[in-house]
Parts: structure tokens; sequence; C-alpha cells
């Protein structure tokens, strides 16, 4: 049954075909441009004015939509959250986007953690409570859910009729803080925010979840790993439980001045937000509590199924943790970092190098049956939410399989998936951000 729906949605497509073109959003100062040519969608341009010291340069870089009938999904405060120390770094009540699931999904739940970089410093965290990653007052009050969130089984075949809910993200650690700086005013209980909105979606039905799917992109991808395991754990051994990391895979790596931007970073964040005691024992045993924010060396240890999907290219490390303007002070970066084809064979080479990083990175995840894989050679970041990635007539594919069957293939245990591309350029589907 399941194959003849899919091979409905060939005539759906069709009348895709025909629709107007993406309607694209202006979010947070940054405008999103499709680009199309004869072979297929080559990239977006995107033009920004980014702050530099902005952390989370590409969460923010904006949802494509494939129609003009947007679902708009309101925001829900978990109110009593701050009697439990759950709030935002300003001290806010935290707060999710829940859209009910009807039908064969009715008991289904798929929570989607936010992205947004993190807050390494006094600095840059008190900066954030001013912003929508730090505080609830900032947060847009309804946003569109679109790609793993769309509620319409032509632009998300597994999942629109599930129970789908967006955590909004306001602590700076990934979820995983617990302290305070009351100097600052700052709150880090991102760690209680998590329980506490897991506690709330449980007393509204997702206790009785015959099926669960934690995913999360970017920092939210990283929360989704850091999570996995502790998610499991709400259900009985009956419910189907599995999680997506989309962007998460950050890498412990070099960059172009010799030095670890990433790990500076995520010391600093791991240092002021009280992680340490939240993060997996199963790392913390033998690793420094920095090491054991990086995925590379948490994905093997997670027991839950876990689906990763990642751009061998991200943008975003490229820009922040690989060839940031304080690692390139000459500028010897700037055109390739905000566009690949701009880049010189050296410093191709380099990325190339970062590739089989992240390959070697995923060997051990990779060879347990459980788990699955979408590493495309694509310059892109988070590619569940976004609709022309996630599921359109020219979305990325590997082995002629979009990036919504491909989950949903794994997650029903349709096939197994461990689909890794073969090296840049040779993927002509990608579709490359490209800044300006």
């Amino acid at each position: 049954m399941m194959s003849l729906f899919h091979q409905s949605l060939t005539d759906q497509r069709a009348l895709r075909q025909r629709r107007a073109m993406m309607k694209l959003f202006l979010w947070f100062g940054v405008v999103v441009v499709l680009c199309l040519n004869s072979g297929g969608v080559d990239g977006f341009v995107v033009e920004h004015s980014l702050n530099e010291t902005e952390l989370p340069l590409l969460d923010s870089y904006g949802v494509s939509a494939a129609s003009n009938n947007l679902l708009m999904v309101g925001l829900t405060l978990i109110h009593g959250a701050n009697g439990k120390g759950a709030v935002c770094l300003d001290g806010t009540l935290p707060g999710y986007h829940l859209h009910r699931g009807y039908g064969s999904g009715a008991n289904s739940w798929l929570i989607q953690l936010e992205g947004g970089g993190w807050c390494n410093s006094i600095r840059n965290c008190v900066y954030r409570k001013t912003t929508r990653r730090g505080s609830s007052n900032f947060m847009e009050k309804q946003i569109a859910f679109t790609g793993i969130l769309s509620n319409k089984p032509e632009e998300n075949p597994d999942f629109f009729n599930w129970n789908r809910v967006k955590l909004r993200y306001c602590d700076g650690a990934s979820f995983t803080g617990d302290s305070e700086h009351k100097a600052a005013g700052l709150q880090f209980r991102g760690q209680r925010i998590w329980l506490a909105a897991m506690e709330d979606l449980m007393s509204k039905g997702m206790r009785y979840a015959k099926n669960a799917l934690l995913s999360g992109c970017s920092a939210g991808g990283l929360a989704a790993i850091l999570h996995c395991d502790e998610y499991r754990n709400f259900f009985p051994r009956t419910t189907r439980v599995k999680c997506l990391s989309d962007a998460g895979l950050f890498l412990d790596a070099v960059d172009v001045s010799g030095g670890r931007t990433l790990r500076n970073i995520y010391s600093g964040v791991v240092g002021l937000q009280g992680v340490r005691n939240n993060l997996p024992r199963i790392c913390t045993n033998h690793l420094d509590p920095t090491s054991c924010f990086f995925p590379q060396n948490l994905i093997s240890g997670v027991r839950t199924p876990l689906f990763v999907l990642n751009a061998a290219y991200d943008s975003w490390q490229i820009q922040s943790s690989l060839a940031p303007p304080s690692a390139d002070p000459h500028g010897y970066w700037h055109d390739c970092r905000l566009n690949h084809a701009k880049c010189s064979i050296s410093q191709l080479k380099f990325l190339q190098g970062f590739r089989n990083q992240m390959l070697n990175s995923i060997k051990q995840f990779s060879v347990s049956r459980q788990n699955g894989l979408f590493i495309n050679s694509c310059f892109a970041h988070c590619q569940s939410e976004r609709q022309d990635t996630w599921f359109a007539d020219n979305s990325p594919v590997l082995g002629n399989k979009p990036i919504a069957l491909a989950v949903g293939d794994w997650y029903f245990d349709r096939a197994g998936v461990k689909d890794i591309d073969c090296p840049y350029p040779c993927d002509n589907t990608c579709h490359h951000l490209v800044f300006r």
C-alpha cells in the first residue's frame, strides 16, 4: 500500500510543477532568492549584512515554501515552566508550536528542535537574550510549518498527519545547560527547558505515542543527538522511537589558520553554561567535556536508532568553523566561504579534506544496521525544514531518492539507508547556498 501511495505522488508532483515559483521569506534580515538553471536548482543566493561575531550565521537564512497556502502555527508558552526553573536566557517562559495530528497519525509524534548557534561568553549571551534566540518576548507568534513539518502529503509523505512540534531554542547550549550568571541576568537552563517541554507534551497525549521521532536542525541537530536516548526513555518499549539529526554533525576540525575555532567556541559554551553534568556519561568517562559536545564523539554511543543527514560541505561550518574572518585576517577565504564557485584549487582541496574527516567520523556509526545516513556533497545547511530540499520536484537526491523518502524508508524499516555522495562537483541535484 505504501508503494502505491508513493506512486500516486508522481501525479501530484506534476501538479506541483504548475504552481507558482516558490515564495521565499524575509527572515531575520536575510533574503533568500531561488535561482534556477536548465539543469535544475543551481543554488540559493543569500543577501545579508552579517555581524561576523554572531554565531548562528545560517540558522536564519530563511524558510522556503512550495505554495502560497502556508500552514502557520501559533506559539504556545509552557506555563508553569518557570516554577521548575525552566526559562530562557532572560528568564521568560519557553515555548513551542504544536500542530495536531489526525487519522493514522493521531498517535504519532515528531519533535523538531530549533537551531540557532550557541552563546559562549557573557557578552554574546547578553546580546542573545535581546533576540528570539534568548527570549520568548522576541519570538514570532506564528511560524510556517514546511518540509518535515508540512501538513500536506505531497510535501511530507510520511509525517504529514502526525502531531508535529517545533520546540523553540532560547538557551544557547543545545538544550543542555543548567547554571546561571546573576550579575548579567542570565539563566542557562536548556536542560530544564527540554524536560519541561517533554513533560508538557506528554500531558497533551505524547505519552500514548505509537511512533515518535526526535529531530532537529543545526544546533538543534546536535541537541537531537545529545537527547536521543533520553527521548527513548520517555516511552514504553512498544513505541517505535528514533532520532534524526539534520546539519548537526559539527566536526572538531582544524581551521584555515591551523587553530580550532569551533573547539574554542564549544569550550566556552560548556564551561559557561554548566553543560558537563548533562553530557552522556559514556563519553565523559573517557573524554573531556568539550570533546563530548562534538557529535563525532557521541554518535557511536547512542543506543537509539539515529539518522544523520548532513551536507559534506556544510555551509555553516565553512563560514564559522573552518574559515571564519578571525582565522583569515587577510581575507584569502572571503570569496570562497561565501560562494564555492570562487574557491581556488587549493581551497577546494582543503574542503575535500573536511569531507574526508566527516566520512571518517561516521565509519563506526554506519556499521550498525539500525542507523541511517544521507551525506550529500552540497554546500548547504539544514535540509529537512526547507520544502525545496526536503521533498519537491527538484529536491536533492541520492540513489534517485529524495531526503524525505530516505528518512521515511529508514524510520518505517522499509529499507536500509546508508547513502554517501561522491565528492563535489559530481552531484547536480544540490541546492547550494551562495552568499553575497
